[in-house]
């Protein structure tokens, strides 16, 4: 049983394809196939059922997956801390970012660290917070830097870096801007366009509202911040959002309620190995996070 022949195995399992894992692993169809082919003789059995142009597991391909993954993990960790034993900082590095805290505070985080790091190869993924956490937790990827959960996973570890105050915000012609102290009752009864409740920030509002007892009138909801300050500038709701997205022809809502906010840093899997690179990369982002609050 080879490296390369796991490898193959694990892309056709998860893809459903040997043309799509041939596509991932950069190979040939027929490598792949070889690669299949040899794997399954050295073990005496047949981890595939081909149907048409289907690929389906069978009971033997089944157990393996599992066991494969683990085995590739390993393997993956065993690498990193044999190139960890040199000082050099250089190879791929794999992170996640949502796209809100892509947009508005790594770029000059990402400048810092290619103009001092050039051998190091950035492979971005821009996905939901939630997700970023999923993947570093599964270990598909080094460090994602992100929306914190409110509610610490055992499993993780969570660096604060930033503090991100919320702000209710409607258009500058919302029929509540310009009054003062509005209550959330009166809030409650406009429509609102929030982050969907799967994700922290949609939670955090939400858990406000059914704190006092008071309904939310969602209009519609997305994930994309940016996108929400769209539909709210035009008038068709007010929503939560960082404050400094705040500009016209967004307004801040004079709403009576503590202020909100969010914390947002990076996570890692304190299970796996890190990188030179991933190590680096931390140390440039603490270089760039809020001074401590005395």
């Amino acid at each position: 049983m080879e490296w390369n022949e796991l490898r193959a195995f694990v892309a056709v399992a998860e893809t459903g394809s040997f043309s799509r894992a041939a596509e991932q692993l950069h190979l040939s169809q027929p490598a792949i196939t070889k690669r299949i082919q040899a794997l399954e003789a050295g073990i005496g059995v047949s981890l595939f059922d081909r149907v048409g142009k289907r690929v389906y597991l069978t009971e033997a391909g089944t157990r393996l997956q599992p066991r494969a993954i683990d085995l590739l993990s390993e393997l993956s960790d065993t690498e990193v801390m044999l190139r960890n034993l040199h000082s050099r900082i250089d190879g791929r590095l794999a992170m996640a970012t949502s796209h809100h805290v892509g947009l508005h505070r790594l770029a000059p985080i990402l400048k810092a660290f290619s103009h001092r790091f050039t051998d190091v190869e950035l492979h971005i993924e821009f996905v939901d917070s939630e997700a970023a956490h999923e993947l570093v937790r599964n270990g598909d990827t080094e460090l994602a830097v992100v929306t914190l959960s409110p509610v610490p996973d055992p499993k993780l570890h969570s660096e604060r870096l930033w503090r991100d105050p919320l702000a209710f915000i409607g258009a500058s012609d919302h029929a509540l801007a310009g009054q003062r102290r509005i209550s959330l009752e009166q809030l409650s009864k406009y429509p609102a366009i929030l982050p969907g409740l799967g994700t922290y920030t949609g939670r955090i509002v939400a858990e406000r509202f059914a704190r006092a007892g008071l309904p939310l009138r969602t209009a519609m909801a997305t994930n994309y911040l940016e996108t929400i300050g769209m539909l709210v500038g035009i008038g068709l709701g007010w929503s939560v959002l960082p404050a400094t997205m705040i500009q016209p022809p967004l307004a801040r809502l004079d709403v009576d309620c503590e202020l909100l906010g969010r914390d947002l840093g990076a996570v890692t899997n304190p299970a796996r190995t890190l990188s030179n690179p991933a190590r680096a990369f931390l140390d440039v982002l603490r270089g760039f996070a809020d001074p401590p609050v005395n």
